[in-house]
Parts: structure tokens; sequence; C-alpha cells
């Protein structure tokens, strides 16, 4: 039996289950504090208009919450302006070594990134499979299970689903898994 992970061709952004609740759970608000958290960052815009915020208050929340970012910063400097001087003056010291001591850290860093996406896809060992391939297998007949995965937040903002699919979220698959039969292929699609 092959798994395939349908990767979507349109304009679908992946957003972790994490990223969506938090926007669900705080709506609008998660704005003020999005700029703080890496995910919600860059998910944050389109969450919002996949919510359909209005755009008055996309931008009110938006504003406040960079108005916020930068008083946190700012003021972090502020506070910390000595000790970051004494970091200058320590830099200066180090002169060309610390040039040699930042490129050291950063390609070990690479590397570290490296192997660790290497490792990952030694362990991601799925077969994927386009919408076109998709839409081939099922008007041919194959006999394909299609599981829909999307999130319970990504299921609402978008409800139509592949005909015959079975919908579970991610979080339901533990229980629900009993109800994927085992004897055809399957394929997992998610956002």
């Amino acid at each position: 039996m092959t798994d395939y992970s349908l990767s979507h061709s349109t304009a679908w952004l992946a957003f972790s289950p994490s990223t969506e609740e938090v926007f669900v759970h705080r709506g609008p608000c998660a704005l003020l504090f999005a700029k703080f958290l890496p995910g919600l960052s860059t998910a944050a815009p389109p969450l919002a208009g996949m919510f359909r915020i209005r755009l008055p208050a996309f931008l009110a929340w938006d504003a406040a919450g960079a108005v916020l970012w930068l008083a946190a910063y700012g003021g972090l400097g502020f506070l910390f302006s000595d000790q970051l001087e004494r970091v200058a003056q320590l830099a200066l010291q180090l002169g060309e070594g610390l040039v040699y001591l930042l490129a050291v850290a950063l390609a070990g860093y690479i590397a570290y990134k490296y192997l660790e996406r290497q490792r990952f896809l030694r362990q991601l060992r799925i077969a994927r499979i386009t919408p076109l391939e998709l839409q081939r297998k099922l008007e041919a007949g194959e006999n394909i299970v299609v599981v829909d995965l999307r999130s319970s937040a990504a299921f609402e903002a978008e409800p139509e689903k592949l005909p015959g699919a079975l919908h579970m979220s991610p979080e339901e698959l533990e229980q629900r898994h009993q109800e994927i039969p085992r004897d055809r292929d399957i394929v997992l699609y998610c956002t």
C-alpha cells in the first residue's frame, strides 16, 4: 500500500494547527501580539483574510501590534543602552577575531540546519501526488481513499471537500484511524 500526501496546487498556505488555533481563539486581537511570535507574524495577515476580518479592524489591531512591538524593543534598548555600549567596545577590542568567530558560528549553524534537514527528509518517506495526478486516478476508477486532514479552522473557512473524502481533523486521527480502509491506497489531504 502506498501513502500519498496531496499538495494543493492553488494558493493554499501551510499553517500549523497551533498557529490557526491562536488566531481562531483570539480573533483580531491576535494581531496585537503576532509580531512577537515567529509563526504567527507571517500567518496573521492571510488568516485575517481567511476569517474575513474587516480592513479597518485589521489595520487598527495590526497598527496597535506594531506600536507595542516597537515600544517593547525600543524600551529594552533604552534600558540596556549602557550594556550595549560595553558590548560594542568589547567587539572593537576583539577586532578581526570577532569576525572569524562569527563566521565559524554561522558556518556551524548552517551545517547543523543542513544536517537536520537531511535527517528530516530521510524520515519523511511519503510519496507525493499532485492534484492533477489524483484527479486522473479517481477518474480512472482506481480504488483510492482520500482523507481530508484539514484543521477545523481551515475546514470552516473552506468547507468544500473532494467527493467521497473522509474528513477528520489531525487531532481526531488517533481516535478515528480505524475508519480508514487499509486495503487500498490512501491519499492524505491537508493545507
